[in-house]
């Protein structure tokens, strides 16, 4: 199915011919690194939904296909790296400061946006990091407010 420009899966990790072909020109290190942090995702919150953005070259990842209201995560893969987001970065629980501590607020101040740059696979073997992802899917299932 498709929303404007975004590829929207709601099939579950099965369903990954978009977000294959979105990565499909990148090394075969960073491809892996792409599936491994998408497994991250999955892992966590089963029922992602996954908006997949040709054009953009990233992907969302929510509990709805809305960008900005419904999704907790964003993605994108580089030539040596994968970024993992989220769109409410600066309002997790970070103990562990994974994500940087300032960046500027979107969409008219409602955002806090924050990334991790993934170089490498142990980063997403980090407990902190899977405590962020499920920091991020509980505020968007409406757990907690900002």
């Amino acid at each position: 199915m498709t929303d404007g420009a975004g590829i929207i899966s709601d099939g579950g990790r099965s369903a990954d011919g978009a977000f294959s072909r979105l990565v499909e020109s990148r090394s075969s290190d960073v491809q892996a690194l792409a599936r491994q942090t998408r497994d991250l995702v999955f892992d966590v919150f089963p029922d992602t939904v996954e908006v997949v953005w040709p054009k953009q070259g990233s992907v969302g990842w929510g509990v709805g296909p809305k960008k900005f209201s419904e999704q907790f995560a964003y993605f994108m893969a580089y030539a040596k790296h994968v970024t993992l987001g989220f769109y409410r970065g600066g309002d997790l629980p970070d103990p562990d400061a994974l994500l940087p501590t300032s960046r500027a607020k979107q969409v008219s101040g409602k955002l806090s946006m924050r990334s991790i740059k993934i170089t490498d696979r142990r980063q997403l073997e980090d407990p902190a990091l899977r405590a962020l992802i499920e920091a991020a899917v509980e505020e968007r299932r409406g757990g907690w407010s900002s």
